[in-house]
């Protein structure tokens, strides 16, 4: 230890300072004390000067030394190492959280007592428009100015979350919420809940239009049901009676029109596109709803088809089958009667294939073309009830174009006409016998 080892030293000096006062007198005791102290101090003042040397730069290894400084230098450079490994760890420990705070999905902010930032990760950037280290110290209500977060900010307690428009995006959507921690800080949490909220009005709309849908059926049959149970015998001639039967088959067809597309639409958002297709088959696919499109049309329209013999795609015919019909029927339905239709099937450029259905009919104007695939949406509700369809043909198509990794294109012109195209990629495009070319036809 380092004091045993100067006690030594000073008992040393004392028992060689008692040798020479019994040789040479009290004053050569005296000389040799002096000059042993003096050799000591000397000793410690040169190690204390390389221990000053060595501080300046601890990077580098400790000077030699004997004695008990030894001791000092060895302890000294053992706790530098001790230290800079903390350290490193520390370092490591601190760019690890950065890292994990900066993948984060949320965004996240570190705020003063009074809400001046600290620190952001990269989402709270992106969602919140701040910048740093620029706003570093800034007031993040000078920067963050919506009315709605303003208002939840200057809160004394922030028990909920709260949903506020995004900084300058009145279309984003954040789920927020501030956080205290530490000492008299806070934290503010940000998601982006757009999507949720768009999903939760598409969620609410197709509740109501469902219950809407189906309310106007049954008003009819319930009434009409009404009406026959309640009418005095004889009231209503055998005629009347077969209407009203009528009517009611009518809307208990459309009824089940609107369930039976329901369950389809449930079943193609649910169940998994197959992993290993086969053909589907398109010349059948499309003789049988050629055969369709001329029963519905009933002569009234000129349809004319032109076929690729030998093309086909891979992919689940039921589907496929279900996107063309809805196509041509569409096309039909909203094609006043002496129109023209034109299917066609054939191959692209780029070594796809495309169907496209064209008419004649009464176009789109360009407004409602971004939601003509939502769930029950009409451009025209009294003309689509009276046309026979249940709003959810092109919803359906659309489900069936993204589980064969297609794309739908719609082109309108409001008053002559729409084509509406499924474009089918060249993975999916297969050449096998199919139909044979075939010529215009009235139908």
């Amino acid at each position: 230890m380092v004091w045993l080892r100067t006690l030594f030293w000073l008992i040393a000096i004392g028992l060689l300072a008692l040798i020479v006062r019994l040789t040479s007198g009290d004053v050569g005791a005296l000389v040799t004390v002096c000059l042993g102290l003096a050799g000591l101090l000397a000793w410690h003042l040169l190690h204390l000067q390389r221990l000053l040397v060595w501080l300046q730069d601890l990077r580098q290894p400790p000077p030699t030394a004997k004695g008990s400084w030894e001791d000092v230098f060895v302890n000294l450079y053992r706790q530098r190492r001790q230290r800079d490994r903390e350290l490193a760890e520390a370092r490591e420990t601190v760019q690890s959280w950065l890292a994990a705070s900066q993948a984060l999905p949320d965004g996240v902010v570190t705020l003063t007592e009074d809400f001046h930032i600290d620190w952001c990760n990269r989402e709270a950037r992106r969602m919140l428009g701040l910048r740093l280290p620029a706003d570093r110290g800034q007031h993040l209500l000078n920067l963050v100015r919506s009315p709605e977060f303003v208002r939840y900010a200057q809160q004394s307690e922030w028990p909920e979350p709260r949903v506020v428009p995004g900084p300058g995006r009145p279309d984003r959507h954040l789920l927020v919420q501030v956080i205290p921690y530490g000492r008299h800080q806070h934290l503010l949490v940000a998601r982006d809940v757009t999507q949720i909220e768009r999903l939760e009005t598409m969620r609410r709309d197709f509740v109501a239009n469902v219950s809407h849908e189906l309310r106007t059926p049954l008003t009819v049959l319930v009434g009409f049901l009404e009406t026959l149970r309640d009418a005095p015998a004889g009231a209503l001639s055998a005629e009347q009676r077969t209407r009203f039967m009528d009517l009611m088959r009518e809307q208990t067809q459309r009824m089940q029109s609107i369930v039976a597309d329901l369950l389809t639409l449930s079943t193609l958002e649910s169940s998994r596109a197959s992993e290993r297709p086969n053909p589907a088959g398109m010349g059948a696919i499309i003789e049988t709803v050629r055969q369709q499109a001329s029963a519905l049309s009933g002569g009234q329209h000129t349809i004319r088809w032109h076929l690729a013999p030998a093309l086909d795609v891979l992919g689940t015919a039921s589907e496929l089958s279900s996107a063309v019909s809805n196509l041509v029927t569409n096309a039909i339905r909203y094609t006043p009667a002496g129109g023209t239709i034109t299917v066609e099937w054939q191959p692209t450029d780029e070594g796809g294939a495309m169907l496209s259905v064209s008419d004649t009919g009464i176009g789109i104007e360009p407004q409602h073309l971004p939601r003509l695939t939502e769930r029950f949406y009409r451009v025209d509700r009294s003309r689509s009830r009276a046309s026979g369809g249940t709003g959810l043909g092109l919803a359906i198509t659309k489900h069936v174009v993204i589980r064969h990794d297609a794309e739908l294109k719609i082109a309108s012109d409001a008053g002559r006409g729409s084509t509406f195209s499924i474009v089918f990629p060249r993975e999916r495009v297969v050449q096998t016998p199919m139909l044979e070319a075939v010529s215009p036809e009235p139908a």
